[in-house]
């Protein structure tokens, strides 16, 4: 894994990566879900459903979620300027969640973004969006919390990836106009739901 690097300036497509898991069942279904950054038009998706093959354990979740994931960005053909996965980067007990995974494996720009902090401490970013404030943990910045709605409670962004910190929460922000997950995320979240209701 290593931070820092350049993405393309500006960002023409991103992809979104998220898992829905079946709270009656072990099914689980991962997707892959391509769009343009300028007007979130999709480009492609992708999902994969089958079975959990790794026990439920904190701050392992890269050991269930990355495998379908791979399969499911292995049937992707545009090669994105960034990947969003819907977990933690280097904001983790080990300095290296899903999204250090998937951007190791691919060597793809990564950015994780959480809905929940996993570990350290912030101080509630202000009220407006675009206000952050950095996640503390054992003396080091591991993340940002980032307000992207206005009075909506914030996303917790880390780098994952080939991406300095800060861009990723610029990036973040940039892909959440309308909703408090960015919107490549957010497909991803759909898609994979629709998969285990069908």
């Amino acid at each position: 894994m290593k931070l820092g690097g350049r993405i393309a300036d500006p960002v023409r497509t991103v992809l979104g990566l998220d898992v829905t898991y079946d709270d009656s069942s072990s099914r689980i279904a991962a997707a892959a879900v391509v769009l343009k950054a300028d007007d979130f038009t999709i480009l492609e998706e992708y999902v994969v459903t089958g079975t959990v093959s790794f026990p439920y354990v904190p701050g392992l979740f890269a050991f269930r979620e990355l495998p379908p994931l791979i399969e499911a960005m292995r049937k992707v053909s545009t090669i994105p300027d960034v990947v969003i996965c819907d977990g933690h980067g280097v904001a983790h007990v080990r300095r290296f969640g899903l999204a250090c995974h998937v951007g190791l494996v691919t060597g793809l720009p990564t950015i994780g973004v959480a809905k929940n902090n996993f570990v350290g401490v912030f101080s509630d970013p202000g009220p407006e969006r675009g206000s952050r404030t950095p996640i503390r943990h054992d003396g080091e910045v591991v993340g940002y919390a980032v307000r992207t709605r206005a009075e909506v409670k914030p996303v917790f962004v880390s780098a994952g990836h080939l991406i300095e910190p800060t861009t990723a929460v610029m990036t973040v922000l940039d892909l959440s106009p309308r909703y408090r997950i960015p919107e490549p995320v957010r497909h991803a979240d759909q898609l994979s739901r629709r998969a285990l209701r069908s």
